[in-house]
């Protein structure tokens, strides 16, 4: 098949966050399954036009002035004149796969243009990003608005968990047989670093033996990482040599700072904002456990990232792909109930190993892409065999 994909982000292109390495890597396990992949996407600091590992980036120009709506309008209108043209020099594509509302414009014109049927993974929902709330304001009920209308519009709408199948019921009332749950997937030891944990906790002035939880993500209302500061007091009443690492940045980073001083416990955090891809890699094999605190939480692309290097997650009840106390443990989310999980855990240290463990061994045996690419592609011959 000659596959197109859209996307705002790819790995080799302008890079946001989750989307960039799921259309990436989708994308190319697959061309390892004998497929033509073009994803158009924002050019960013590359070039107009890459073969990359079997995949075709057709990339273009964009104007970041104006809202995010105003500049998706745009970035539609260049991917819709950009797909014209490689149709005519690679041939008629047979399906087109876009990821979230962004590219949904240029999703419903080449549909109407060239007969083409398109899926759509929705990785998540402006309501859950809001955290479980619409405002009032007009650009998340616009995306909203463009969310809903891909489900209407797109063949088949997939996503990557049972909750968010019955988020995108309840929000858009999409029926239940035009979703498909495909999970997110991650490159089997991409995240493993030979790393002394002693060093590197050293370098950020934490004693090379003090148990480390590592918090990886945005700093906003949805990922919580407010919730897991309230339970900092709770762990170090009990274990008072604990350290909480928090890489990301967000509108919530400095609330989060100020309430880890009001609770007396500023020395134990340390907030390392926005950080490259190898600090965080190199934090991923140095911690002791990750902990999601999330309010709402679509996938969690950061549990298969910490089962990749062997550590045990705590997450909030929010993250359902783990199974509790099977390969991870799952909290209310609750300051106090995040606290008995990890206390638990550095209780016990056979315990955090054997979650460990039982957590690499189901990314190895369920959330490989190409896993995800042989499911992707049977929705796809199932689309066209309509």
């Amino acid at each position: 098949m000659r596959i197109g994909m859209l996307s705002w982000e790819s790995l080799y292109s302008t890079k946001v966050g989750g989307v960039a390495p799921h259309v990436s890597e989708l994308s190319e396990a697959l061309a390892r399954r004998g497929h033509e992949v073009h994803v158009f996407t924002r050019r960013g600091e590359f070039g107009p036009y890459d073969e990359i590992n079997a995949v075709h980036y057709q990339r273009i120009d964009s104007d970041p002035s104006g809202d995010i709506i105003a500049q998706m309008n745009r970035m539609g209108d260049a991917i819709f004149d950009r797909f014209g043209h490689v149709q005519k020099l690679f041939g008629k594509f047979d399906i087109v796969h876009g990821h979230d509302w962004h590219p949904v414009p240029a999703l419903n014109r080449i549909k109407a243009a060239y007969s083409i049927p398109y899926i759509i993974t929705l990785h998540s929902t402006e309501w859950g990003r809001c955290g479980n709330n619409f405002s009032a304001d007009y650009i998340p009920r616009e995306i909203a608005h463009r969310e809903w209308m891909s489900g209407y519009e797109a063949a088949v709408v997939i996503t990557t968990t049972q909750r968010m199948k019955d988020e995108l019921m309840m929000l858009y009332q999409i029926p239940s047989e035009k979703i498909e749950i495909i999970p997110n997937g991650l490159v089997v030891g991409s995240f493993r670093r030979p790393v002394d944990p002693g060093r590197v906790k050293e370098r950020h002035g934490i004693h090379p033996l003090a148990p480390v939880i590592l918090f990886c993500g945005r700093m906003n209302f949805q990922k919580g990482p407010c919730i897991l500061v309230e339970a900092v007091p709770h762990v170090l009443a009990r274990h008072w040599d604990a350290k909480f690492v928090f890489i990301g940045d967000g509108d919530m980073r400095r609330e989060c700072e100020e309430k880890a001083r009001r609770l007396g416990v500023e020395g134990s955090c340390t907030f390392l904002g926005y950080t490259p891809s190898n600090v965080k890699e190199e934090w991923m094999n140095a911690c002791d456990m990750v902990c999601l605190p999330s309010r709402n939480e679509p996938f969690g692309i950061v549990v298969l990232e910490g089962w990749d290097v062997g550590k045990p997650v705590v997450a909030t009840d929010a993250v359902s792909i783990i199974k509790n106390f099977q390969d991870g443990l799952l909290a209310y989310i609750q300051p106090e109930s995040i606290a008995w999980c990890i206390n638990r855990l550095l209780d016990d240290p056979e315990e955090m190993e054997r979650l460990g463990r039982a957590g690499r061994e189901r990314l190895e045996r369920e959330f490989t892409w190409d896993e995800i690419a042989r499911e992707t592609e049977a929705v796809y011959k199932r689309v066209l065999n309509k």
